[in-house]
């Protein structure tokens, strides 16, 4: 117990910006990852200034800036092309502190792999939880190659977290939304586009660009859990998007069928009593999966991270330590699950009058100015964290 040493379950995006935050603050850490290697699953991810100043805290806020590529005019339009509001790049970062920034994610992981040392992170190595400790005694998790003990075990293990089902056996665990989600990322088509999200009867889509000059595109529907397209998913999306405005149809037309993820999504509507037992802390997707309609899965899983580490790094006993994390992060992630899926139901609106009054009150908040629609974002984008800088820890 002296050695004041974590383990990381879970090598994405929040697991890695835990075990970074944790090191600074003085733990050693290892990660262990199931996975052969470290190439995430997804396409592109969308950090928020909230998410860009938690990541100053570790150092690696700027190098993420740079990578930003909305300049200009952006916003919602209908499937016929015609724009439900417009937002600026320069107000959105002038109201809340920063750019918003969207990236592939294994860039984002990349740079927070480069970050830490090169023994740091195990992959290939399933783990489970064996205790999750107590005041008085370390957590334990168990790998195929033996039994780690830590003051501190870290659960990023995703939407499907085997820790979190041992931690809380009764609770129902991530409930299907209705949804189910398409992204891709295709070369930049030849005629330029303004970013947007664009929404229709009871489905979405978003074309959003990226630094390296490809752009990534999402898209959501209504389905029934499990079901795929019988003559494949590029059909689909012709099928539900083909004859919607540019650069829709130019970017189907350039993808490839292999290269298209379709993902059915749940959330944990039904809240946790708490994100920690003992010494054992669940972080992003285990805690608080929610819908990706507000575009802050991967940014909560952030601040998770420092917010943990801001705790954890205060001297004090890491069972007190955890129930502030908890009581610090489970009132904003729980709203913010909620109001995902209150925007989820407003975005897939099918009924035809339902969407035209929808449509309605969109047109007409955004003439009132930019301002009225950014406003959403009040209480999340501009979210700072706990404490300042921590200087980098030497390996």
């Amino acid at each position: 117990m002296e050695q004041h040493r974590a383990v990381v379950v879970g090598a994405g995006i929040g697991g890695l910006t835990a075990a970074i935050a944790l090191r600074a603050r003085g733990w050693d850490v290892t990660v262990l990852e199931r996975a052969a290697g470290l190439t995430p699953v997804g396409a592109g991810i969308g950090l928020a200034p909230n998410a860009l100043r938690a990541l100053d805290v570790i150092g690696l806020g700027d190098p993420v800036r740079a990578l930003a590529a909305w300049q200009g005019d952006g916003g919602m339009r209908r499937p016929d092309g015609r724009w439900l509001a417009r937002t600026d790049a320069g107000a959105a970062a002038e109201r809340f502190g920063g750019p918003l920034v969207l990236l592939h994610r294994s860039t984002l992981v990349d740079l927070l792999r480069a970050a830490l040392p090169a023994t740091a992170v195990r992959t290939g190595t399933a783990a489970a939880l064996a205790d999750p400790g107590s005041a008085d005694r370390p957590a334990r998790v168990a790998t195929p190659g033996g039994t780690h003990e830590a003051e501190l075990v870290v659960a990023a293990d995703g939407i499907r977290s085997a820790i979190r089902g041992a931690l809380f056996p009764v609770h129902p665990g991530p409930r299907y939304t209705g949804y189910t989600t398409w992204r891709v990322v295709v070369p930049a088509p030849a005629e330029p586009f303004a970013p947007h999200e664009t929404w229709g009867p009871g489905r979405l889509w978003g074309s959003q660009p990226l630094k390296d000059g490809r752009v990534y595109a999402y898209a959501m529907a209504a389905a029934p859990a499990g079901a795929h397209a019988p003559d494949g998913e590029k059909a689909e999306l012709l099928r539900l998007f083909g004859d919607w405005h540019h650069p829709v149809p130019a970017i189907l037309a350039a993808t490839d069928e292999a290269a298209v993820l379709r993902h059915d999504v749940h959330h944990l509507i039904d809240p946790l009593p708490a994100f920690h037992q003992g010494r054992t802390a669940l972080l992003g997707d285990a805690a608080h999966a929610m819908q990706p309609t507000l575009g802050q899965g991967g940014n909560q899983a952030v601040e998770d991270a420092i917010v943990l580490a801001h705790h954890t790094g205060r001297g004090g006993p890491v069972p007190t330590a955890l129930a502030a994390y908890s009581a610090d992060r489970l009132p904003r992630t729980g709203a913010l699950v909620r109001k995902a899926a209150r925007t989820g139901r407003l975005a897939l609106l099918s009924a035809r009058p339902a969407v035209a009054l929808r449509n309605t009150a969109v047109t007409a908040v955004s003439r009132l100015g930019p301002g009225l629609v950014l406003r959403g974002f009040d209480g999340i984008a501009d979210w700072r964290p706990p404490a300042g800088p921590v200087p980098p820890r030497v390996s």
